[in-house]
């Protein structure tokens, strides 16, 4: 299996940035900054190194991407301010008059993708406009805290859940070649091969079926959901 994605062991050490059991957007914020002053350290540094070498490119490489960092370490900030109920919202989108949060459950906002009842940073940045722009209007807001009473328990990103899928995916592969194949019987470590002997990449569906119950149940997965998610 092939992913997109570089991924390590060590991605999975995360104590050390958070004080809880979750990081909080504070926290983000601050390791943020911490990163994008690196950068710009490194790119300083870069300017006259040891060896006589032009670093033209990565020095500016490190410093556009410490741009992005201090940007999201910014935005980060600013919705620390919003989720502890420092920023007044707006109640709903400006644009649709859809509600979001609480609210939103039942409602049907198919144009949008479902209705907003986790929204997205962004959304929380314009809710944010809307509430200042239209303060004037006597337009209804809220707060974060007042939206979202009862919501995130047990709640899980899209980013960790796709994370957690190709975990999974990974698992299933590594059980199949464990798993004894009762069509061509391959045996441990042995790829499945056809009627005339020919090895073949996808395993048989006996066998691939096998493999996800084992790894789903030692995991906690119905199918490719989740069955619950750790309290992390």
């Amino acid at each position: 299996m092939t992913t997109d994605t570089y991924e390590s062991t060590a991605e999975a050490h995360t104590d050390d940035l958070m004080a809880g059991k979750r990081i909080s957007l504070s926290e983000l914020a601050t390791e943020l900054s911490a990163i994008d002053l690196r950068l710009r350290q490194l790119a300083r540094a870069a300017e006259t190194p040891a060896a006589p070498v032009e670093l033209e490119a990565t020095i500016d490489s490190l410093r556009s991407t410490a741009k992005g960092v201090r940007e999201a370490g910014e935005r980060m900030q600013f919705l620390a301010r919003v989720v502890d109920g420092d920023v007044p919202l707006a109640k709903v989108f400006r644009d649709t008059g859809d509600p979001w949060g609480v609210a939103a459950r039942d409602t049907d906002r198919q144009a949008y993708g479902g209705p907003a009842i986790i929204p997205t940073q962004w959304q929380l940045i314009k809710l944010a406009r809307d509430a200042e722009r239209a303060a004037d209007r006597g337009v209804e807001t809220t707060t974060f805290p007042d939206a979202m009473q009862g919501i995130g328990i047990g709640w899980e990103s899209k980013a960790a859940a796709a994370r957690r899928r190709r975990e999974r995916d990974a698992a299933v592969a590594d059980e199949v070649l464990r798993t004894q194949c009762k069509t061509c019987e391959a045996g441990d470590g042995e790829q499945c091969r056809t009627k005339k002997g020919w090895v073949a990449e996808q395993p048989h569906v006996g066998r691939q079926r096998e493999a996800e119950a084992t790894v789903d149940a030692r995991l906690g997965y119905l199918d490719i959901n989740p069955v619950a998610v750790p309290q992390v």
